[in-house]
């Protein structure tokens, strides 16, 4: 778990120092850099999330239909709930695309 915090920390110093670089040829500060990371940041942190939900639910997914034919809707509502992380994301991408 530490090296896995480690790289996302150092990840994520990597991408400011890449956006300070960006735009210091004073076209819009270290802010205009820093929302491109936020955007990044809002849809790269949902997916990873959403994987990792959808690693845990599928199997029992699979487990409780195979049992239990009559799941297969529950299962599928439990399997698409994750995705809103995903698309909430996109929607706060969106909503700081507009002060760029």
């Amino acid at each position: 778990m530490k090296k896995v915090l480690t790289t996302l920390g150092l990840l994520a110093l990597g991408a400011l120092a890449m956006a300070a670089e960006e735009t210091a040829g004073g076209d819009g500060g270290i802010g205009r850099g820093l929302v491109a990371v936020g955007m990044a940041l809002a849809v790269g942190l949902g997916a990873l999330g959403t994987g990792w939900a959808q690693s845990r639910i599928g199997p029992a997914a699979v487990g409780a239909v195979a049992e239990k034919p009559g799941m297969f809707g529950t299962a599928i509502i439990f399997l698409l709930l994750p995705e809103t992380l995903v698309i909430f994301g996109i929607v706060i991408s969106f909503l700081l695309l507009g002060k760029l």
